[in-house]
């Protein structure tokens, strides 16, 4: 058994819905290495849970199975008013995703409280700005190329004391193996990483979970 067949085995089972995101990712998609899966999907839930989180901000839903995690983790025990106050924003740029992705919220019961974005992100962080928003946790799944630019653009949306989550942010090594990459994804999430620990604004620390997350605390 590998060490990944160990953890997945050894960690909370996903729901049917997320069972079912996860077949249809690889049968619809040429791309289903980008899918969260079991082990990273449970740290988000558990992520939402323990913050107490209410208001989500998601860059890169992807198939939604990074987004059907944080909302259960979002979720009220009872099915009562209390949706009234949670609000998960997801952006994704692929408008060929936009049906399959209501579909996926709708077969998970989570489709009040999910707000789809479809468009370039940085255009809805801008809209968002203006409107003043505030989230309790941000995950950031997007474009690796602007990491450097998401980062500046979410952390005024996240409320003091807020966390921001950022995948992928080891890269397959090329964050850190010599000699450095210079494709622009991997400068991308050099220069993010780089920016997080420079920041006095911010405190983190990096998980080598799947592909690396950044898990990063606004202190001010």
């Amino acid at each position: 058994m590998t060490e990944q067949a160990y953890i997945e085995s050894h960690s909370s089972c996903p729901t049917e819905v997320l069972e079912w995101v996860k077949v249809q990712t690889h049968l619809r998609t040429n791309h289903a290495r980008m899918l969260s899966g079991e082990p990273q999907g449970q740290l988000l839930k558990m992520l939402v849970t323990l913050t107490g989180a209410r208001s989500v901000l998601e860059l890169g839903a992807f198939t939604g199975y990074s987004t059907l995690c944080l909302a259960e983790g979002m979720k009220p025990l009872s099915d009562d008013a209390q949706y009234a106050d949670l609000c998960l924003d997801t952006l994704e740029l692929n408008d060929e995703m936009e049906d399959f992705l209501h579909e996926v919220f709708s077969r998970a019961h989570s489709e009040r409280f999910i707000h789809l974005h479809i468009g370039d992100a940085k255009e809805s962080l801008q809209k968002f700005a203006q409107e003043k928003r505030q989230y309790d946790l941000i995950f950031i799944d997007a474009n690796k190329r602007e990491y450097p630019l998401y980062y500046e653009a979410c952390l005024p949306l996240l409320r003091v004391g807020g966390l921001m989550v950022a995948d992928n942010v080891l890269w397959d090594g090329k964050a850190y193996n010599e000699p450095l990459s210079q494709d622009k994804q991997s400068v991308g999430i050099r220069t993010f990483n780089e920016c997080v620990i420079a920041d006095p604004r911010v405190e983190n620390v990096i998980l080598p979970l799947r592909d690396g997350l950044n898990l990063i605390r606004k202190k001010y």
